[in-house]
């Protein structure tokens, strides 16, 4: 059900919305009568991220295919434009719901959620327990505990796909965040656990870039983790990440990507992506959406998406893939069964 607030009706679909680095995307243009209004504020880094905000954007554009919804998006350039672009959209009136994407929308939200209680708003990484606020939270230790064990195994192993290659006389492997906080710092917790239960001896290297949206030094951070030996580098960086894969595409090592599956989003890095740590962002957008048009949103809660129900998942490269030994994606299943089961306990944080 759409409430009667909702003033003003914008053109469903693309040609309907405007992205605006740091601002709120102004209102699209004509239009008949659509099944809710979304506003989007996506994290800092924005949109063509391949990774995190593209997919939280395809949650509304699958909404919009599947509901003919309208939508308008936010791309704060930093944490201090959250509080103008939540509230923009808040107090129009206009907007059915609010998806905050990303952790450090979480202090701007708990003002505005208390200021603009008729308002639904999401929050994905981060819990607002808030009447009016749906919190959407991924079990990424558990995903990254996969993904490390992969590359653990990996780099004990004489691999070679592609351009690339791994030294299996040297037992390393590497990890590059983003702007380091207790979210992130998971993804290292649970990567470096799961190359410990691969091979105990192996060496992690790990280093913040600082960063979202700095492709240039995550090229140079992972080109010495490399030179230093490792065979392969995960990252959880955002568009930084696309500096990794310039990185193990340069030096003939290999990759892993994360949060959508950046063999096909970065295709062209697609011969040293060996697999991806997958977040279905998107799908936790579209639910929220599709409960709005069901009338059946419910803020106060929050949803935790995890292995068990494929929330969050390893997905093997598009290109090489395929050239994983067997073995080594058994052993991976394996451990993926174990942590459902209780059987292996995932840190969550360092």
């Amino acid at each position: 059900m759409v409430r009667d607030r909702r003033r003003f009706l914008r053109a469903a679909g693309a040609a309907g919305f405007a992205a605006m680095a740091g601002c709120v995307g102004g209102f699209g243009e004509g239009g008949g009568e659509t099944d809710a209004s979304v506003g989007m504020v996506y994290a800092t880094g924005g949109l063509g991220d391949d990774s995190f905000n593209d997919m939280a954007q395809q949650g509304v554009l699958q909404a919009d295919e599947e509901f003919n919804i309208s939508y308008d998006e936010a791309e704060p350039d930093s944490v201090g434009e959250f509080d103008g672009a939540q509230r923009e959209f808040a107090a129009s009136g206009d907007y059915d719901l609010v998806s905050c994407i990303g952790f450090a929308q979480e202090d701007a939200l708990r003002g505005n959620a208390e200021e603009y209680p008729d308002q639904d708003f999401i929050i994905v990484d981060a819990g607002v327990e808030t009447d009016n606020v749906r919190s959407y939270n991924f079990d990424e230790p558990a995903g990254s505990f996969l993904v490390g064990h992969l590359s653990g195994l990996l780099t004990d192993t004489e691999f070679a796909a592609g351009d690339s290659e791994t030294n299996p006389d040297e037992s390393v492997v590497g990890f590059v965040g983003g702007e380091e906080s207790p979210l992130i710092e998971s993804f290292q917790a649970g990567f470096e656990a799961g190359v410990e239960h691969a091979n105990p001896d192996a060496e992690v290297l790990s280093s913040y870039v600082g960063d979202f949206n700095d492709t240039a030094s995550g090229q140079e951070t992972a080109r010495s983790m490399y030179e230093s030996g490792a065979d392969i580098v995960f990252h959880a960086a955002g568009r930084t990440g696309v500096g990794v894969f310039q990185a193990a595409e340069s030096e003939n090592r290999f990759a892993i990507g994360v949060d959508d599956d950046q063999s096909k989003s970065q295709e062209d890095y697609a011969d040293v992506i060996l697999a991806s740590m997958v977040k279905r962002v998107d799908e936790a957008v579209f639910s929220a959406i599709e409960s709005v048009i069901d009338d059946s949103f419910e803020g106060g809660d929050t949803e935790q998406l995890g292995l068990e129900d494929d929330g969050i998942e390893t997905v093997y490269g598009q290109s090489i893939g395929d050239e994983i030994p067997d073995e080594i994606k058994d052993e991976v299943e394996s451990s993926r069964q174990e942590i459902i089961d209780g059987e292996i306990e995932v840190p969550q944080e360092l």
